[in-house]
């Protein structure tokens, strides 16, 4: 079966979509994981063969609902867990309202929830289309848990000193965009429409940026002046401009501004984690981490789930004394991470099967989906040496015409959300994902561009 699967931000869904792509190959099938452009340009050209298309959303944008039209037309399944999941606020009925419709979700052959809340709800609001609805879990929640521990490796940028991480969440005061054209891609996509009072809480949570941002410089420069013992990793959201923390934190010794490779290697590595609004907190409770969650003001738009969560502090004296308390018990005998029994708040959001792994779950939905189009074999070496390569050489063209003639074409843009993958290093995921999976299959992993690899099993080779 033809799978292709869709990553947006890779420091967010790349490890977790690896995994499902091994999960898919070593049953069998082929496996794709792309960016939406390389993927697109394969489906258009007819290189790449109906199957499971694997997306990351279903929210209602015109633009979206096309695409997924025109694959669909082409006799492509679609599905979906939404991977920004509405796991920081209690309920989840507006978030069903405004990333999903019926349009959407009546395009959709199957839809992934990561817990019980989402699930219900999702069932509950599209009715009709209840038996397309699955309660998985979502496979990056797979990855948190203590079992796959071994598969990070330590950051190569991890200081030598124990550490402390700090995970930011303050991408309204801090993102890489302006904040109008925030405002105006928001309308573009609809949201207004659906949420009507989404355009005057967007000036409300950006505002509580701002004072959150001054709030964290003040207590992470507080905590790096009282000690020498241990350093601090400040890491900003995969929508932060991670040069402005570099401005705002500068000339701290021990305290570093990175974003390198996935927050969960940096999770496990750290003694403990400290946050205000962040999903990180519930990566940490899953993964037996110390959270410290830092209230140093009454938020008009705080999220509450995640600040429920570990030792809940409001002022850096407090924040220095649990902070260090942390530190000194890091080496305590049986303090390891273990999993444990989760908050309620917690469970509910986010469905953790002691049999089965959510990445299990989802292929297993996949099989039963095949019309008997998902076989066909994908004409590779077209897909590889012409339209990837003609994808590539239009980019280049486009780069450079942006830097010779910036007033006309604009200037040239990093893609933060998905940087270029390394070969060598995908393969070393890969095969970690094997022995952590204890999958024996012989796979084939194979870069075809900086942003697309194949995974497939050797044995199975078309």
């Amino acid at each position: 079966m033809n799978v292709y699967i869709h990553v947006e931000i890779a420091l967010r869904e790349l490890d977790s979509k690896l995994m499902l792509a091994v999960v898919a190959a070593s049953r069998g099938h082929d496996v794709l994981v792309s960016d939406i452009s390389a993927l697109m340009t394969g489906v258009q050209s007819g290189a790449l063969a109906p199957g499971i298309f694997h997306t990351k959303s279903l929210t209602p944008g015109e633009k979206k609902i096309a695409r997924h039209q025109a694959l669909i037309d082409r006799g492509f399944s679609i599905t979906s867990i939404d991977e920004e999941g509405g796991m920081i606020d209690h309920g989840y009925d507006t978030f069903a309202k405004v990333r999903y419709s019926e349009k959407t979700v009546g395009q959709a052959s199957a839809i992934f929830g990561w817990g019980a809340e989402d699930t219900d709800t999702l069932k509950r609001i599209y009715s009709g289309f209840s038996s397309r609805i699955h309660q998985t879990g979502s496979p990056r929640v797979d990855l948190w848990r203590p079992r796959f521990s071994p598969y990070w490796r330590p950051p190569k940028a991890m200081p030598a000193k124990p550490y402390l991480l700090v995970s930011s969440n303050m991408g309204a005061a801090n993102s890489m965009r302006p904040f109008h054209e925030e405002i105006r891609l928001h309308r573009q996509a609809g949201y207004f429409q659906r949420d009507p009072e989404m355009f005057s809480m967007l000036f409300g949570v950006t505002a509580d940026d701002y004072r959150m941002t001054l709030a964290f410089i003040e207590a992470v420069r507080y905590l790096a002046s009282l000690n020498n013992d241990y350093d601090i990793v400040f890491r900003p959201h995969p929508v932060e401009n991670m040069e402005a923390w570099k401005v705002y934190l500068e000339d701290i010794s021990n305290v570093h501004v990175i974003r390198e490779g996935s927050i969960t290697a940096w999770v496990n590595n750290a003694f403990a984690v400290m946050h205000n609004g962040c999903t990180t907190a519930l990566e940490a409770t899953i993964s037996g981490k110390p959270v410290v969650t830092y209230l140093p003001f009454k938020q008009e738009y705080a999220r509450d789930i995640p600040n429920e969560l570990g030792e809940r502090v409001d002022s850096v004296e407090a924040l220095s004394e649990v902070v260090s308390g942390l530190f000194r018990a890091r080496q305590s005998p049986g303090r390891g991470e273990q999993e444990q029994s989760l908050p309620e708040s917690v469970s509910k959001k986010m469905y953790v099967d002691g049999a089965d792994l959510a990445a299990e779950k989802i292929v297993r939905v996949w099989e039963k989906l095949d019309n008997g189009e998902c076989f066909r074999p994908n004409n590779w070496r077209r897909f590889h040496w012409w339209h990837l390569t003609i994808l590539k050489l239009k980019g280049g063209a486009a780069s450079t015409l942006r830097k010779a003639f910036p007033r006309i074409f604009g200037l040239a843009k990093e893609n933060h959300k998905f940087p270029p993958m390394d070969a060598s290093d995908i393969r070393e995921r890969v095969s970690r994902l094997q022995q952590a999976l204890g999958l024996k299959e012989p796979l084939e992993c194979k870069l075809l561009s900086e942003r697309t690899v194949l995974i497939r099993s050797k044995r199975t080779r078309r």
